[in-house]
């Protein structure tokens, strides 16, 4: 029998507790899975999310992987008491989610349907946008929701261009990585999107020097996290027009507390974390995809690289 303890706390277990038990049968695996935590050292799989049941992982010493159930593992991954294979969530209905939140934010600022929405002058203005191939769009962060993002764009006639870390190939998409192809990914971008995981190198990617490189007016689109921009630099920008508008659904304290400026500012749209959300049924045949290569000894998928921290 496979012992399997759902850590992610208690308010989620009645969301999961049936999804879960329906893929270990559909992948005909013997599992006993609960909110309530057997013996540790009985436990063979751990599904995590941060804030959930454990902070010591060391008295789990039979336990062959945590499972997180979110995308992020930046408030695990530090954790030096963890020292077994860490998954991350990589599932095709957050990533559907996502690539909704983006397609659907990009075309908004594209189409400037903001000036015809809310309209308390009733003026008649019939200015029509650029088609979507005469529209810069850039894309931080090429993991899997980056890409998914990057192509949907692309999809729709955008001119995407990419940007991660260390360097990445994606089939027809113009890619650039590290410090120096920033710059040269961002200048010119109309509407600017960011994926990226918080580390301490990605921490504050979009600060006053490289709010200045989009070409002025650019939108910028942040449902990755709050860190990756600096928020003073960012509302400066857009007070001066620099960037003329920003979608954000990640902030640095969440709930956004009702006196923060990003509410009041005519620039600003707040999203309360809306774009992608785990879904229990498809995310529960994630995580038992990984119990089914655990037991048949086969790599773990969505592995995290802890040098990387993601």
């Amino acid at each position: 029998m496979i012992n399997v303890y759902f850590a992610a706390g208690q308010a989620l277990w009645p969301k999961y507790e049936g999804p879960l038990r329906a893929a270990l049968a559909e992948a005909g695996l013997q599992a006993d899975v609960g909110a309530d935590c057997p013996a540790p050292d009985l436990v063979d799989y751990i599904v995590f999310a941060p804030g959930g049941e454990i902070q010591d992982f060391t008295p789990f010493t039979r336990c062959k992987a945590v499972l997180n159930l979110w995308a992020g593992v930046e408030r695990i991954v530090t954790n030096q008491t963890l020292t077994q294979p860490l998954c991350r969530m990589v599932d095709p209905a957050l990533t559907a989610g996502m690539v909704e939140w983006v397609l659907g934010h990009s075309l908004r600022h594209h189409l400037g349907m903001d000036r015809h929405i809310i309209n308390p002058t009733h003026k008649w203005d019939p200015t029509c946008p650029p088609i979507a191939a005469e529209r810069a769009v850039t894309v931080l962060g090429l993991g899997a929701l980056g890409q998914a993002c990057a192509v949907a764009l692309q999809g729709i006639g955008f001119k995407v261009r990419g940007w991660s870390r260390t360097a990445k190939a994606v089939a027809g998409l113009e890619t650039f990585h590290g410090d120096q192809g920033l710059q040269s990914a961002l200048t010119g971008a109309e509407i600017v999107v960011l994926l990226l995981p918080k580390t301490p190198e990605t921490e504050n990617i979009l600060n006053a020097e490289s709010l200045a490189w989009p070409a002025r007016g650019a939108a910028i689109l942040n449902p990755g996290r709050g860190h990756l921009i600096d928020d003073a630099a960012l509302l400066a920008a857009l007070d001066t027009g620099a960037i003329g508008h920003a979608t954000l659904d990640v902030f640095r304290q969440e709930p956004l507390p009702a006196g923060h400026p990003f509410w009041a500012h005519p620039r600003v749209t707040v999203t309360p974390h809306v774009a992608a959300e785990t879904r229990p049924n498809s995310a529960s045949r994630v995580v038992v995809e990984n119990i089914r290569r655990g037991e048949a000894g086969l790599p773990f998928v969505h592995l995290v690289d802890r040098s990387l921290g993601y």
